[in-house]
């Protein structure tokens, strides 16, 4: 598999004149003369600010508005404890480009991945009727209103305001939706009659005589016979091809795919992806292509639990907010993968929730390649609106299958808002749309009324109590817990940051003692911003296992855990080390150690105290329980490290230091990765650490970190950058130039650490 900041996909976002986007891989380099052409459009943007009158203009004069690329924010903020208006107004944007002369007889199409939150675009003084929803994307047919082979002016009007009329909002939510043009742009360039979308169906995948049902949307006449061929990818090589002839319009065409021979399943371990190639040829030799990646896999919620390609997986994952610090949401693609590869590979889930709306598909892809199921659902957060209200919503499902189907991690489409009240007629429509548009997968509709109306196949339920309800209907997912319950910072005492972990453990013991549990996804991932009515009074809700930097709390150590050893070794506090924060019971009291090992031995100030097994008394049901240090039982006098080793099968697999020094020993600044893409947009994350002698965070650690750049990038973030709870994160994003980013970082009285980052040089936007 490709390493997934590598992997660039170019995307077209198919639908008509101010309708929905729908999404399809499409690769220049495979496009012959005639076939659909895809220009990225995120660079040379002019960002006005708050909208003056008449920017939409061509004659407007926008020398003096600032250039930008996307995705953008409309305003950078602080990472917690700002303004929450600073976002919510409306502002413009405009970008010139040259439509070319041999566009001519073609359709040209402008595709907005995401604006959020309503958007008014206009091409050459020509208004577009207003695009309301800021999660899904939409397309503008420009083909009547451009000027070929001269300068063309689009400008976009983005109402970034909390309006009624818009889901999420028309009540209190409990996640800020920030403002700008925040996913990309591109323009589209099709025949008279192209492939607006195309679904790939596998069928039968578990047996021998599995097919693939590849459903191909027409968009525009047909006039006399046309041809469409299909073909099944392994890479390059060519698997299995179809084709037929079509002589009349109609909503959809199939072609099969039969006798497919050896094929590789779709699982968590091995997420094998094909390549769809579909071509259509109109008897005026006009020619389309449309290629989408696929896969084999069966993925059902039965009685006994979840299924994938029939055997059973216990599913244990996070809820996830796309929203980053500073930006919100306008991150780029390599920094919404990096949030897949933290949920899979360091934290081990098998399954993400997206709430609560449609995310960036940068973000599916990497779930794609890395076997990281996914919920996704509709926009909401307990308020229904009124009819119109009600009619968007329903647009949303569509929307959201419709951009989404190939996705092989998808498992579930939520069709319900999130927490809302019974609606039957709401929800009658969104569950019959959803299966109407996909019959592969089963719907859910996240509520926390336990004697709710269930409409939708799967009852998934937000569950925050402790014991858990019994399941109450035969397919049952958990699909929030603990979180706001149990706010808890990394900084907080000894005890809290303990009971966390245990209350994280505690509910997947529960979840894994019985079969009809399909399993469960905390609430959640990472902390994130929200309004100044929710949270901890600083618009953040400490709700995570990891901070909203991403970096883990040690609550996030219980799921990295549960992983197989043969992945990963796994040996990490679930406390930190001190001997003066007191339980009430005297002294630090129990606390726990998140491992896989079979065995630990625990050293004091150099000496064996004690050795544990995992304990199955307290987590009897989970493969890889908690182990159980009673700090009580091991006198501290005198003072000095913790040591703890941890044992496979008699072997010494691991070994975990905590120093009690009581000091900031040193600092670090690590970045994600060690190249950028020169295009003015690409980013990375850049940690910044405080830690004892052996490199474990300290949690009470502070200091204003000042930051140096030098070279083609650009600091997003805080600069001076204060520590709170002895970390926290910036994002480095290169400027359009190649060359090499230096960062300098100088702690207080810790001295000074460097990166360094390759900036690769970037093909310029065609147009």
């Amino acid at each position: 598999m490709k390493h997934l900041n590598d992997h660039v996909d170019r995307r077209a976002f198919l639908l008509g004149t101010a309708a929905t986007a729908l999404t399809a891989q499409v690769r220049p380099e495979a496009q012959a003369e005639g076939v659909q052409r895809v220009y990225e459009l995120n660079r040379n943007w002019r960002f006005g600010g708050k909208a003056p009158a008449g920017f939409a203009a061509p004659e407007f004069d926008d020398a003096q508005w600032a250039k930008v690329t996307l995705p953008h924010a409309n305003v950078v903020l602080p990472w917690h404890s700002f303004e929450e208006k600073d976002f919510q107004f409306v502002s413009a944007y405009r970008r010139r480009f040259q439509a070319l002369s041999q566009w001519k007889g073609r359709r040209v199409f402008a595709d907005f991945a995401g604006v959020m939150t309503a958007a008014t675009v206009t091409v050459n003084g020509h208004e577009f009727p207003e695009y309301k929803g800021g999660y899904t994307p939409f397309s503008v047919e420009l083909t009547p209103h451009l000027k070929l082979g001269a300068e063309n002016v689009l400008a976009v009007k983005v109402d970034s305001t909390e309006r009624a009329d818009i889901p999420p909002f028309g009540g209190n939510i409990d996640y800020l939706t920030f403002g700008g043009i925040y996913r990309d742009v591109q323009l589209r360039v099709v025949p008279g009659t192209f492939l607006e979308n195309v679904f790939a169906k596998p069928v039968n995948p578990l047996e021998s005589n599995r097919s693939l049902r590849v459903r191909c949307y027409l968009n525009g006449p047909v006039n006399g016979p046309a041809k469409l061929t299909v073909e099944l990818r392994d890479g390059t090589a060519v698997m299995k091809s179809a084709s037929v002839t079509i002589t009349a319009a109609a909503d959809h065409h199939d072609v099969t795919l039969e006798s497919l021979g050896t094929i590789t399943l779709w699982d968590l371990k091995t997420p094998k992806l094909y390549t769809v190639v579909v071509r259509l040829e109109t008897n005026d030799g006009a020619k389309d292509e449309y290629q989408v990646r696929t896969a084999f896999r069966e993925g059902k919620f039965t009685a006994a639990g979840f299924r994938l390609n029939g055997s059973p997986v216990k599913l244990r994952g996070v809820n996830r907010h796309q929203t980053f610090p500073y930006v919100g949401g306008a991150m780029p693609a390599r920094v919404q993968r990096r949030d897949a590869w933290i949920i899979k590979r360091e934290l081990h889930c098998n399954i993400v929730r997206t709430s609560h709306y449609p995310q960036s598909t940068d973000f599916l892809d990497a779930c794609d390649e890395l076997g990281l199921l996914v919920l996704e659902e509709i926009p909401g957060w307990q308020h229904i609106g009124d009819k119109a209200w009600q009619d968007v919503a329903v647009r949303n499902v569509s929307e959201m299958i419709r951009r989404d189907w190939n996705h092989p991690s998808v498992i579930l489409w939520g069709v319900r808002v999130n927490e809302s009240q019974d609606n039957h007629e709401l929800y009658t429509r969104t569950n019959a749309l959803a299966h109407e548009l996909d019959d592969l997968r089963q719907t859910g509709g996240i509520r926390y009324i336990y004697d709710s109306e269930r409409l939708e196949d799967v009852f998934t339920m937000n569950d925050f109590g402790f014991p858990l309800r019994a399941p109450n209907h035969p397919l049952y997912l958990n699909t929030e817990f603990s979180g706001h319950m149990f706010s808890t910072k990394r900084f907080d005492n000894v005890t809290r940051v303990a009971e966390h972990v245990d209350r994280h453990a505690r509910v997947h013991n529960q979840l894994a003692s019985d079969d009809r549990y399909a399993g469960g996804i905390s609430w959640c991932a990472f902390d994130y911003n929200t309004h100044s009515n929710f949270g901890s009074g600083d618009h953040i809700c400490y709700h995570g296992v990891s901070d909203i930097f991403r970096i883990p709390k040690p609550a996030a150590y219980f799921y990295k855990s549960q992983v197989e050893p043969e992945e990963e070794v796994v040996l990490e506090a679930g406390f930190f080390w001190s001997s003066g924060d007191k339980s009430e019971a005297g002294g630090v009291g129990a606390v726990p150690i998140l491992s896989n090992c079979d065995h630990l031995k625990v050293y004091f100030a150099g000496a064996l105290k004690m050795e544990l097994d995992p304990d199955r008394k307290k987590y009897g049901h989970l493969k890889y329980p908690p182990f159980t240090l009673n700090m009580s039982d091991m006198p501290l006098d005198p003072w000095g490290d913790l040591k703890i080793e941890g044992y496979l099968k008699g072997k010494l697999a691991r070994t975990l230091t905590l120093s009690g020094s009581g000091k900031d020993a040193d600092f670090k600044i690590l970045p994600d990765d060690k190249e950028l893409s020169g295009d003015g947009r690409d980013a990375t994350r850049l940690a910044i650490l405080i830690t004892d002698e052996y490199g474990n965070i300290r949690p009470f650690a502070t200091g204003a970190i000042a930051l140096t750049i030098t070279g083609p990038g650009e600091l997003v973030g805080e600069n001076p950058f204060s520590v709170a709870g002895g970390t926290g994160a910036v994002w480095i994003k290169a400027k359009e130039a190649a060359g090499t980013i230096r960062i300098a970082a100088k702690h207080p009285y810790l001295g000074s650490r460097t990166a360094t980052l390759l900036v690769r040089p970037a093909k310029a936007e065609a147009i």
